[in-house]
């Protein structure tokens, strides 16, 4: 009898393998609420079936990963998928088992990569409970079988329509200004009651409240507003959101510490969600199997007016837009934003003023003077102290002028004569419209009676002229009769932006960078030392100004300039 070698009996008996298990769950964020599908309700199926798979003593589970709340369609946002192939490449596990093939796979193209390469490389054996039932360990070749195939594809078409099904539900509700983001903007919480409507958080709608009042009226820059913040210890956006319990996440969390920064308080001043303007659509995925996003034009963006409550009025928000134009540079080692910065410029060359000090005083100079060329233009030199004087006596006196104005448009618009004139012009538009309406009937008539034969063509064409001329004529007058009906029922309000903002600072004794903001667009400074001020709302003035000069209680002279 021939001998055998111990080495080839060792060959003989087959080595027993030890399979250290990975169990692999999903949950994609279309697949919601739905309990056959939960990570529970998963973890319980393969911890049931794993011991119908392997020998009592022969395998070991050694670590769940779980994607919850993530597509299948790429492997590369799965941050547990990704950590599950690491611990294949070294040796950790080398047995994977899912519910199905969708719970691993939404794209065709990863899951044949993974199945029909990537397992066989690393020597890994993979289970899937589901139909198609696959033991890559007992039949390796089902990967490369039909029904394998279309599983694949057919879970890649069901991503497709399902990702093409939210990106039209989401489209509808962008166009009815429904929020559809996760997590509400700072000042704002979502609806109990309707998750796509947002109510206004009072405790952060109070510090949005204030980032607009320090930066507005106090002049505070967005450097001093973000240390003020920081100094009375409220936590930043991110922090507040998770202060609440939300589980919010953005890229920059790992390093945030809470603390303000100035693009924060910059990016709330001038986000005109604040106002009721909510704006979404501003990125887009490139598509459901590649999930990096892209920045969308301007012009496509889903912008609905009043779509969300109100926490700061329009005005006040204007205010910070134009104060964001301005030259707002801060005093050195303090917040504040000196009181004439971005506003006082030189007469001549209608540049800035540069600041600074000698002899113990403030001055202002002209910059093209001072920085670039003397012959250019000239000093234009001011003393700060002179130059608060000024203004603040050209202020005084524009508002007592918006003062008078304001009585001079009440008694105008209590005038009979208005009502009178209103009764007269109504009177002529109606005899006016009827003497329109009876050359058309004219027009119609005279083309019938040629068509009839009852008038020659040549006499058709000449009457054909003047009746279109006094058609012509009529509707001139009609319009200017609209014009000016519609000009003098148009009354005042004394209580529009133009008065209201002027008269709102009545009796003041000092200046304000709030103030003068709001009020003053430019002042400019002469050589002389004179000054002349450019008042903001020039249009209203001039629209109020108009209204004045035709009516002879309106004789009065006020300027949208201050000298």
């Amino acid at each position: 009898m021939a001998r055998i070698r111990k080495t080839e009996a060792a060959k003989a008996i087959p080595k027993q393998i030890i399979w250290k298990i990975g169990k692999y769950i999903r949950l994609s964020r279309e697949d919601g609420n739905m309990v056959s599908e939960s990570v529970v309700n998963q973890d319980k199926i393969l911890s049931d079936e794993i011991p119908g798979f392997f020998e009592a003593g022969l395998y070991e589970v050694v670590d769940t990963y779980i994607d919850d709340g993530t597509s299948g369609t790429t492997d590369l946002e799965r941050q547990d998928f990704q950590r599950m192939v690491q611990d294949m490449k070294c040796g950790r596990i080398n047995c994977i088992i899912v519910k199905n093939l969708s719970r691993a796979f939404r794209n065709s193209a990863n899951q044949g990569h993974f199945l029909e390469e990537f397992i066989p490389l690393y020597n890994t054996r993979f289970i899937s409970l589901y139909q198609p039932r696959i033991d890559t360990f007992l039949d390796p070749e089902i990967v490369h079988s039909l029904e394998v195939s279309i599983t694949g594809f057919m879970n890649e078409q069901y991503a497709y329509k399902t990702s093409a099904d939210v990106r039209r539900t989401f489209k509808h509700k962008r166009e009815n200004g429904e929020f559809i983001g996760a997590f509400a903007p700072y000042g704002y919480a979502k609806d109990p009651e309707d998750k796509n409507s947002l109510v206004i958080d009072e405790e952060a709608a109070q510090v949005v409240r204030d980032i607009f009042s320090w930066f507005i009226t106090e002049g505070l820059s967005k450097n001093g507003i973000a240390k003020r913040l920081n100094e009375y210890g409220i936590l930043n956006p991110t922090a507040y959101k998770r202060s609440k319990g939300l589980h919010y996440e953005n890229p920059h969390c790992k390093h945030n510490d809470g603390l303000w920064s100035p693009r924060t308080v910059s990016r709330i001043l001038q986000d005109p969600l604040y106002i009721g303007v909510m704006r979404q659509g501003r990125q887009r995925v490139i598509s459901y199997k590649v999930h990096k996003r892209t920045t969308v034009p301007e012009d496509e963006w889903f912008v609905v007016e009043n779509a969300v409550p109100p926490i700061i009025d329009r005005e006040t928000f204007q205010a910070a837009q134009d104060l964001h134009r301005r030259d707002t540079r801060t005093a050195p080692g303090k917040g504040e934003v000196y009181l004439f910065s971005g506003l006082i410029r030189c007469a001549d060359c209608r540049k800035g003023m540069a600041r600074h000090t000698a002899r113990g005083h403030i001055y202002y100079q002209c910059r093209t003077h001072q920085e670039k060329s003397r012959d250019r233009c000239t000093k234009h030199s001011i003393r700060l102290d002179v130059l608060e004087r000024a203004v603040l006596a050209a202020v005084q006196k524009q508002i007592d002028l918006v003062d008078s104005l304001a009585e001079i448009i009440d008694e105008i618009n209590s005038a009979p004569v208005v009502h009178t004139d209103s009764l007269r012009l109504n009177a002529l538009l109606e005899q006016r419209t009827k003497d329109l309406e009876r050359v058309t009937t004219a027009l119609d008539h005279l083309y019938m009676d040629w068509k009839s034969g009852d008038i020659a063509r040549d006499q058709y064409l000449r009457m054909k002229v003047r009746f279109e001329e006094q058609s012509h004529q009529l509707q001139e007058a009609i319009a200017h009769i609209q014009s000016e009906y519609e000009r003098l029922a148009q009354k005042d309000d004394p209580d529009n932006p133009y008065l209201t903002a002027f008269l709102k600072h009545r009796n003041i004794d000092r200046l304000s960078r709030g103030l003068l903001v709001e009020l003053v667009n430019a002042i400019y400074v002469h050589e002389d030392k004179s000054i002349e001020i450019e008042f903001n709302f020039a249009d209203q003035y001039r629209r109020i100004a108009e209204h004045l000069e035709n009516h002879p209680a309106g004789l009065c002279e006020i300027g949208g300039k201050a000298v």
